[in-house]
């Protein structure tokens, strides 16, 4: 087995243990060795592990370990990357064990994704690193997809879709067909996409257009 922690205690820290725990039952892979967040005290646990230490703990790490970044906010996510300097972290893609790949050969994905439970993937798919796909989300045909985005349960991605870096999509949003979603872009529930967005803006409604706030 191979020693894995997470960065993050909160609930998607939370999930992401449970998680482990079901790809644990298929094949006995990882370690749980607890978790690391800057928020919390050293010793203190929740009902999956203890507290490890925060960023400076994680880069004085002296063995092997694996890493799951498990925190909602693509910024934090790119922030918390760029502070880890240790040689002795490596991020493995999580995925659970039902996700759907219409064509696993014909699909790429980087390192340090999550997948949550009921995930479908279709053909010539192409995804970055760091991405949080949560549970029953589905991904069309010809879609490319960067670095740090954010997508909670059941986002809906049609074929042809671009997505750029940290983005964040929310629940139950949907992007049509041949669309292109560019940098730091919020996509509110529930929200319905149907033309290229614009970056650096939240998007709300159905069809979605910009608020400001």
């Amino acid at each position: 087995m191979k020693d894995i922690a997470i960065y993050g205690a909160g609930g998607l820290g939370r999930e992401v243990a449970c998680l482990i725990n079901i790809i644990n039952q298929q094949e006995n892979i990882w370690n749980i060795l607890g978790f690391f967040d800057d928020g919390k005290i050293i010793g203190e646990k929740n009902e999956y592990g203890k507290i490890l230490g925060g960023i400076k703990e994680l880069n004085e790490w002296q063995k092997p370990l694996s890493i799951v970044i498990a925190i909602g906010s693509p910024n934090i996510i790119q922030t918390i990357i760029s502070k880890i300097n240790n040689l002795n972290i490596d991020f493995p893609n999580i995925i659970a064990p039902d996700i759907t790949f219409l064509d696993k050969q014909n699909v790429s994905i980087g390192h340090g994704n999550i997948f949550g439970v009921g995930c479908f993937v279709s053909c010539n798919v192409h995804i970055g690193n760091f991405n949080i796909f949560n549970h029953f989300i589905s991904i069309g045909h010809d879609t490319c997809i960067g670095d740090y985005n954010s997508f909670m349960p059941s986002v809906r991605i049609s074929g042809e879709v671009s997505i750029g870096n940290e983005n964040f999509m929310g629940v139950s949003s949907t992007i049509l067909q041949q669309i292109h979603i560019g940098n730091n872009t919020i996509i509110g529930a529930n929200s319905l996409i149907i033309r290229k967005t614009k970056d650096s803006m939240t998007y709300v409604g159905n069809p979605a257009t910009i608020i400001k706030y």
